[in-house]
């Protein structure tokens, strides 16, 4: 069994399965909180992408946190007083960084409660690596995988 197809296989221990795509690629994308208010909504998506390079014995590695919101708002996070339509696109990556998802849910001024650690999916793929001999390299851009 090569590298791809153990991969594919780890559905049960991620928080959605990898997915292969036309581009040759592995890719998942999941919902990791929601929060829905009267006439607003916000979504926490994680997202992760890699590339098994077999000549190489490496894979490519991107994943983010993206959050997208929109709705009515008001309240101290508003840039003006009163209501208003606002609508967000938020969008981290770049670093790997270790810990629970709600110390880096901080960083979009909001507080989500919940247990997925984020980083699950980072060691999960570096441990089937590592068991076929190949290295995982980090790339801080999605057009890099």
């Amino acid at each position: 069994m090569d590298v791809v197809d153990r991969l594919l296989q780890l559905g049960g221990q991620l928080p959605a399965p990898l997915e292969r795509r036309k581009d040759g690629t592995l890719g998942m994308e999941c919902v990791i909180a929601e929060r829905k208010a009267f006439l607003s909504k916000k979504r926490l998506t994680y997202k992760c992408l890699l590339r098994v390079d077999d000549a190489a014995a490496t894979i490519r590695f991107w994943e983010a946190l993206v959050e997208k919101g929109s709705g009515v708002s008001s309240g101290p996070d508003d840039i003006s007083p009163g209501m208003g339509f606002k609508k967000e696109s938020y969008k981290t990556g770049a670093k790997t960084r270790d810990g629970g998802i709600e110390e880096q849910s901080r960083l979009f001024g909001k507080d989500y409660s919940y247990d997925w650690d984020y980083a699950t999916v980072r060691r999960t793929v570096g441990a089937v690596a590592g068991e076929a001999g190949y290295t995982v390299e980090v790339v801080l851009r999605k057009g890099a995988v």
